[in-house]
């Protein structure tokens, strides 16, 4: 092997706060600190990491933007010695930039644009950034290496196919890329075939956390350049993924592909011009010291269950975080949905940060109270039994007068019922300062099975993605773990109990026919005829689609989620409210 042939590389993954410039500066700081204690050459932060991802309209701020520079200004001093990557919005001639600034020896080398800006799903580039007409390949002794930023690799052509047909040995793309499930499966088989194409070693750094709906999985990655992956960061947690690249590898990899030559000799330019930067710093000392053993440590990825239930946890636990709050407060029906939500506060911030409210009615049966107790009990979160019947009295004598018929329930009767809970639920936030987490799942969101102002009055809707089934499935999860969920609240049927003898089933269809309609309808936007041909009755399938539709309105007001799915209410699937379509 030549002397400079070994090339050690540090890929920070990390987890921003939006507009947290002092603490993601600090951020970066520790990590650099860490990678150059293991002699890494080359260190490379997530998409946008100085001001977090996504800013929205804060990227509209003058202000915003200016603080951004002077954040980087600050990370500057930090490349000493080594060349540093680090994402951040960028202005040249009066045009904002998604930009991956590269750092060496505290000289700014270059900020790389984006090329490819997505405007689908969660984002929405096009209104805030231009698109980069141009990018580079940095040279350093031996090694060619290019940086590229998230959707860029996404495509088989831009800035990573301009890179790879001019040379590179490696390419390190900077990402903030969402999770939902399954996504890095997904992300892999793409970067396989992407370290494949371009013939060169490929680094793809991702940011981990929850901002807001969204929670970031990590899962970086280094590939070879046939596409085996040679290192993984971990799932939903920060970490420094360090590897040794051998560059001599690529060139074998090219004198064995007939593609490369074609390159070489192809009249076809490149997509986008390519400009070449000498890094100036002197080559990195040889040969390395040995990296430390925890940083040789296989990382295998969550999947399945697993995965859903850490995306939970951490959506939860950062939003709480990130928006100010300490404590969390859930209301404790003794239900299936209260349950898991109660599990996943307590693993997200600690039992001790946690309390259930019972809040029972005289139609609450004395199981669901024993339940919601012993659920607790288990958790080890904090108690309370809050009984709401003289309240509803109340309310019925008040009502009276405007024709409320006080002893005959009806759906204005239970809905207020469920909205006595949660005016005492915003109540206790207001005097105690804990953050209200509704209990409401996906499947009760989507058809309006919820009341406005009552079970869904809170700060965040822990389970807004989380159809009724998988509810079941990751009840059974956390148990597994720790037999905390009673056996009587997995094995009794659903119920709100705002009514003598009430069932979901009085106003929903069975949840195994429900949910995978729903998936159809709400996630590739199945026609009713396409949902009568995949075996659904039509009755149900008018009766759903009508719900669905409906309810639109109630979902525009539902506090925000963690999404887990590719068209999660709220900033995937927007529809109008006022609108006489259905179908």
């Amino acid at each position: 092997m030549a002397p400079n042939d070994l090339w050690r590389i540090a890929l920070a993954q990390v987890n921003p706060t939006v507009g947290d410039f002092a603490g993601n500066v600090a951020r970066i700081r520790e990590a650099v600190a860490e990678a150059r204690a293991q002699h890494a050459a080359i260190i490379a932060f997530p998409e946008l990491v100085l001001t977090g991802y996504p800013p929205e309209d804060l990227l509209l701020k003058v202000s915003f933007i200016e603080a951004a520079r002077q954040a980087l200004e600050e990370v500057r001093p930090l490349s000493a010695n080594c060349v540093l990557i680090v994402g951040t919005p960028w202005v040249e001639d009066g045009v904002l930039y998604n930009g991956a600034a590269v750092f060496a020896n505290g000289e700014l080398l270059a900020v790389v644009p984006k090329h490819h800006l997505p405007t689908y799903g969660v984002f929405d580039e096009d209104r805030y950034f231009a698109r980069g007409k141009q990018t580079y390949r940095f040279r350093w002794g031996e090694l060619r290496f290019g940086v590229t930023i998230c959707e860029d690799l996404w495509y088989p052509v831009g800035p990573g196919s301009s890179l790879a047909t001019a040379g590179i040995d490696l390419l390190i793309n900077i990402n903030g890329s969402p999770y939902h499930r399954g996504k890095w499966q997904q992300r892999e088989t793409m970067l396989r075939t992407r370290a494949s194409d371009a013939g060169c070693y490929l680094a793809y750094v991702n940011m981990v956390g929850g901002q807001d709906e969204l929670v970031f999985d990590g899962n970086s990655l280094v590939l070879s350049p046939d596409g085996q992956v040679l290192a993984r960061g971990a799932s939903f947690d920060e970490d420094m993924v360090i590897v040794d690249l051998p560059v001599t590898a690529v060139l074998s990899s090219w004198l064995h592909d007939p593609r490369r030559r074609w390159l070489a000799l192809s009249e076809h330019p490149a997509t986008l011009p390519v400009h070449d930067i000498t890094v100036p710093i002197s080559l990195p000392e040889h040969p390395l010291p040995p990296l430390a053993e925890c940083y040789r440590q296989p990382r295998a990825p969550l999947d399945g269950i697993a995965e859903v239930y850490r995306a939970l946890v951490v959506g939860v636990r950062d939003y709480t975080r990130k928006t100010g709050f300490h404590t969390a407060l859930v209301g404790l029906s003794g239900g299936i949905d209260s349950s898991l939500t109660a599990c996943i506060a307590a693993d997200a911030l600690g039992p001790q940060n946690v309390t259930g409210l019972s809040m029972p009615s005289r139609y609450t049966s004395q199981a669901s109270i024993e339940d919601a107790e012993q659920l607790a009990r288990a958790l080890g979160i904090h108690f309370a039994i809050v009984p709401i019947d003289p309240v509803h009295q109340a309310f019925r004598s008040i009502l009276a007068p405007l024709g409320n018929q006080p002893e005959q329930p009806d759906l204005a009767d239970e809905n207020l019922q469920s909205r006595i809970r949660g005016t005492i639920l915003m109540t206790y936030s207001n005097r105690f300062g804990p953050i209200v987490l509704t209990t409401g799942n996906k499947s009760e969101l989507a058809c309006g099975y919820a009341t406005l102002y009552g079970d869904m009055a809170g700060g965040f809707a822990v389970l807004k993605d989380v159809p009724k089934q998988l509810v079941y499935a990751l009840a059974h999860y956390r148990n597994s773990i720790s037999p905390v969920i009673p056996e009587r609240v997995l094995t009794k049927p659903p119920t709100a109990e705002l009514r003598p003898g009430q069932k979901d089933e009085d106003s929903l269809p069975p949840y195994q026919i429900l949910d995978p309609l729903l998936e159809l309808y709400v996630e590739h936007d199945a026609s009713p005829d396409a949902l009568v041909a995949a075996g659904f009755d039509p009755d149900t399938v008018a009766r759903v689609i009508r719900m669905v539709d409906h309810a639109e309105y109630k979902r525009r007001q539902a506090a925000p989620g963690v999404k887990l799915t590719p068209r999660a209410f709220g900033r995937d699937r927007r529809l109008p409210i006022a609108n006489r379509y259905h179908g």
